[in-house]
């Protein structure tokens, strides 16, 4: 994802209501008419509306400040004033809208779909032509119209996904995702390849669950070493987390308890999920042996050996997958 941004403050305004019209019949024949003053028009709204097309919040970075249309005031002959247009603040699902200054929660828009109103417009105030009465006919005055209501807003995208994909960096997440989706994320031989999160739908039949790879956690992420852990929250809403372990890798069997720690020192809750263990890169000479040795070290979990290049493992690890998106 090119540009991506998942978090940004913004400035948001209501639209003031118009003012209402002092005005008379001034006509032929009539040389003292009433009052015609029409009504002043209100305010544009702050609208949020969920776009399932945007995956970033990189349309708000250079646009900090959203205002809607001031109403337009009234006029003689009873005209009233045109409501103010409103603004749209276009967000992904996921979207968070949070108090800039306190940080309160004001919405989570992650499972909502279609338009959020969260500021209103001033009311347009009223002509003149709605204060006379029989003792006083002839009123010279009318309302103004209801201030514009702002707020300064900090706006979070945590991704929404079935499965979370977390391990080393090079430890093969892209890969897979590339082969279980059609997401097609950067890979090469070299660390720290992922820099943002990646998305993708693994399909089959009418069944379908979302995956989310994150950038790699290294030991000492937690104390913001490598990239740390700011992905980390991208994984929050996930049902379950995928650990991938290279097997490869000489640190295969410390992988896991190196990840987990991380985990447990920023976000514990994230280990209250279900897990799904994988070793990958069984096209590797000696991999076969050491997913022996695994599954031996960590006994009670499941563990999928698989291979992104043969296939290996693929299928078994698609049907565990697919049972969380049920």
């Amino acid at each position: 994802m090119f540009g991506f941004v998942d978090e940004t403050t913004i400035e948001v305004s209501s639209g003031k209501g118009g003012a209402g019209c002092v005005s008379f019949r001034r006509e032929k024949y009539v040389p003292k008419g009433g009052p015609n003053g029409g009504d002043g028009g209100r305010g544009g709204d702050v609208i949020f509306a969920v776009k399932r097309n945007l995956k970033t919040l990189a349309h708000l970075r250079m646009k900090r400040s959203l205002r809607a249309e001031n109403g337009q005031p009234g006029s003689g002959r009873d005209r009233h004033g045109r409501d103010g247009r409103s603004v749209t603040v276009e967000v992904p699902p996921g979207t968070i809208v949070r108090d800039a200054e306190t940080g309160a929660l004001i919405r989570d828009l992650s499972d909502e779909e279609g338009e959020w109103c969260f500021l209103r417009g001033g009311r347009g105030g009223k002509g003149n032509a709605h204060f006379a009465t029989a003792t006083h006919q002839t009123p010279r005055f009318a309302q103004p119209g209801e201030p514009a209501a702002s707020a300064r807003l900090k706006i979070e995208l945590n991704i929404i996904a079935d499965v979370g994909i977390v391990g080393f960096p090079n430890a093969g997440k892209s890969t897979l995702l590339s082969v279980l989706t059609s997401a097609r994320p950067k890979t090469a031989p070299y660390p720290f390849t992922t820099k943002v999160p990646n998305l993708g739908v693994l399909r089959v039949g009418d069944r379908e669950v979302v995956l989310a790879d994150i950038p790699g956690i290294i030991e000492g992420a937690s104390r913001g070493i490598g990239l740390g852990l700011q992905f980390l929250k991208h994984v929050s809403r996930t049902l379950v987390l995928a650990f991938l372990i290279d097997l490869s890798d000489d640190s295969y069997l410390s992988a896991y308890g190196i990840l987990t720690k991380e985990l447990e020192s920023d976000r514990g809750e994230l280990l209250r999920k279900p897990q799904i263990l994988v070793g990958t890169k069984l096209d590797v000479a000696g991999t076969d042996d050491r997913l022996a040795e695994l599954r031996a070290a960590i006994p009670g979990k499941r563990i999928i050996g698989i291979s992104a290049v043969t296939g290996e493992g693929i299928g078994e690890l698609s049907a565990e997958l697919l049972r969380f998106g049920e």
